[in-house]
Formats: C-alpha cells, structure tokens, sequence
C-alpha cells in the first residue's frame, strides 16, 4: 500500500473534530489537513472528491463509534431505564470535556447536507439504524414487544438528540437530565411483554 494508507484514518478523525465543532461549511479542507498532519496529496489520494466524501466517511465512522458506545452502555446496565440514563450520563460527561464546544458530527453533516447529497442521506440512515438498533436490543431485553421499542427507540433517540442540541447551548447537562428521567418516568405506561423488568 502507498505511504499515504497511514493518513487516512487521521484524516476522518480531524474531520469528525472540526464538523462537531464548526460544522460542515465552517470546516476547511486545509482545517482538516492542518489537524491531520497529512498531507494535502493524502487527502485527494484517499477522498478524490474532496469534502463531501470526507463528510460521507466521518459520519459513518462517527456511527460505529456512538454505536460502540451505547453497546458498552448497555452490556454494564440491566434494564432499559438504566441504559438511558447512563447514555444521557455519557453524553453529559463528552460535553463537559469539551467545555461544551462539540456537538454531534452527524447531527452538524445531515442538517446541512442532507437530502441533497446523496451518499450522505444514505450515510445518514445507516448511522441512525445502527443507535435505534442497539436502544431497541436493550429495550427487547427488558421485555419489550417490538412493536414498542420500535417507537420507544424512535422517541429515545429524537428526544436526546434534542436535548444535546438544548445542553450545548445551555452550557448544562440538566436538559439531558431531565429528558432521560421523564423517558424512564413514561416506561410504565408502556405495554411490556410478559416477564418485563422495567
């Protein structure tokens, strides 16, 4: 493999950094390449064309990471009231560490790419799957129907997605909060399967 195969991964995780942070049209191309460290050659050899390809990988690689994330959430709670609170709870503790200055790079990219683009709507959908997938796996376990964790996961993700939105600006992790303790409060009027814990 060319000498350029050591940048690629750099590359994405500069553009994940800088479209959490600026958002896609605040985000250069030399942004990405100053924070990288690769060179510019790098960049076209691995994403000839250019920006919205780098967009299309950094979501997909953003997803696996929040995907990862949310399945380690899961394997150390016992109920789905638990994983949502620890999920709100991590998410809290990334905002904190950036001082609040990072959003979410797939939030920032489909908002202003998507429907146009797309690689990026097809991205996009993917990386969606993928959470609502593990929320209803957790919610299955607790005994669910999949009917419900199939708009329960829907609900979950819509309503933490916006109070990320509402924690950033804010500079407070009280709209996670209070989101993830009302969703907890609604499980029990909720329809479970026979045998449910929550």
């Amino acid at each position: 493999m060319p000498a350029v195969g050591k940048h690629r991964e750099p590359i994405i995780d500069a553009a994940i950094k800088h479209f959490r942070q600026q958002g896609y049209p605040g985000t250069g191309l030399n942004d990405i390449v100053r924070t990288s460290g690769a060179p510019k050659g790098s960049l076209y050899y691995y994403f000839p064309e250019g920006k919205p390809s780098i967009a299309v990988a950094a979501v997909e690689e953003a997803a696996l990471r929040m995907a990862a994330s949310m399945r380690e959430i899961a394997d150390s709670t016992h109920t789905a009231g638990e994983f949502i609170l620890g999920f709100a709870s991590t998410l809290g503790g990334w905002l904190q560490r950036s001082r609040y200055r990072d959003g979410c790079p797939m939030t920032t990219v489909l908002l202003e790419l998507a429907p146009q683009d797309r690689n990026i709507v097809k991205a996009g959908r993917s990386a969606y799957q993928r959470r609502l997938g593990v929320i209803h796996d957790v919610l299955e376990r607790d005994g669910y129907a999949p009917a419900s964790c199939e708009s329960i996961a829907c609900l979950w993700m819509s309503a933490l997605n916006g109070a990320l939105i509402q924690a950033r600006v804010e500079k407070s992790t009280r709209p996670l909060e209070t989101v993830a303790a009302l969703l907890v409060e609604s499980l029990p009027a909720i329809t479970a399967q026979p045998g449910a814990s929550s």
